[in-house]
């Protein structure tokens, strides 16, 4: 860890900061319209449906299992973000120590559940769903999902290795050095 000049027990609030952020980005991939694109925009799909020209008729990605999956999947992750926004508070203001690797592991596995899903929609989208007419690109709120759960995943790394470090970010330990003289 390193303290870049700025003190700890405010730097120590970016993190509850930066999983708010990653709540924001779950919600927008969440309720966003445009998961896949053609490159004509005659079809798009969502986590949720897919319409056909322009949005005229949509049809439910739920009827497949790999559909109710994926967003089971990602609610999970999602559930367990908002559980561990609220427990940050919790770990930040009292010194609780184990709590902060607590929420680190259940942060890695909220970011389980949203690869495992993300992995998951695209793959069985392109089998069961695409037709090889057009081209389909994955548009901005799958990259949101991505992008949430990239935050995560440094948020767990962060919780995780923070307890390791209070100390000698707090000015509690004697600086160790790493040469001794004989």
């Amino acid at each position: 860890m390193f303290k870049c000049g700025i003190a700890y027990p405010r730097c120590k609030w970016i993190l509850p900061l930066l999983l708010l952020f990653a709540i924001v980005f779950d919600i927008i991939a969440l309720s966003g319209k445009g998961w896949v694109e053609t490159e004509s925009g005659n079809e798009f799909a969502s986590l949720w449906e897919k319409c056909m020209g322009g949005g005229k008729s949509c049809s439910s990605i739920m009827g497949y299992a790999w559909g109710r999956a994926t967003a089971a999947l990602l609610l999970i992750g999602f559930i367990i973000l908002v559980i561990c926004f609220i427990l940050s508070f919790v770990a930040l203001c009292s010194p609780v120590m184990p709590l902060m690797r607590i929420i680190g592991a259940l942060l890695l596995l909220s970011v389980i559940c949203q690869v495992i899903a993300l992995v998951i929609y695209p793959s069985r989208f392109t089998l069961d769903l695409a037709t090889s007419i057009e081209s389909y690109l994955y548009s901005w709120t799958y990259g949101f999902g991505w992008g949430a759960t990239i935050i995560i995943f440094g948020c767990a790394v962060f919780f995780c290795c923070l307890p390791n470090y209070e100390d000698e970010l707090m000015g509690n330990v004697k600086t160790k050095y790493f040469y001794t003289s004989p």
